[in-house]
């Protein structure tokens, strides 16, 4: 993994959160292993130096879009416990896709990220948002998860009018 240098005692005292989300409940019906796949981040947070009481595995948001935050209790609640400083990394699968697929929504929580010295973790890496080559990384996988969806209507436009 990269970056473990940037874990610090300091993340560890406080909390770490496991982001999970499917965008449909048929996602989460047909497609259990990716569920499972987020929810073992779990595991990396201990082997990292979390102890298990300190990680918090947040799965309201499955079944549910990340186009918008608004109907997202999860995202809510884990924005909120981040401005206020309760946690130390946010975990996971593919910060961007899951955490948020609007960038004004991605954007906004990375800054309160940097602002909270959060850090955040996917399978291979360990982004600290104040850090700039970290900040560009994550700003552009934001801005990619939020653009693949207009490229996914965009094919299904195009297979509709095909018929």
């Amino acid at each position: 993994m990269n970056g473990l240098e940037k874990i610090r005692p300091e993340h560890k005292e406080r909390c770490a959160y496991v982001y999970a989300r499917q965008s449909t409940a048929a996602q989460v019906f047909k497609h259990q292993t990716s569920t499972e796949r987020q929810c073992e981040l779990t595991q990396l947070a201990a082997q990292l130096g979390w102890a298990p009481s300190q990680v918090e595995l947040v799965t309201e948001d499955l079944g549910r879009s990340g186009r918008f935050s608004e109907n997202r209790q999860g995202f809510q609640r884990l924005a909120a416990e981040v401005s206020l400083g309760h946690v130390g990394a946010i975990f996971s699968l593919d910060a961007a896709s899951r955490l948020a697929r609007s960038s004004a929504d991605w954007h906004r929580l990375l800054e309160i990220a940097g602002l909270t010295r959060t850090l955040m973790i996917d399978e291979s890496n360990v982004y600290d948002p104040r850090e700039p080559n970290d900040r560009l990384v994550l700003g552009m996988k934001g801005t990619m998860a939020d653009f693949e969806l207009v490229w996914l209507r965009q094919r299904m436009e195009g297979g509709r009018w095909h018929l």
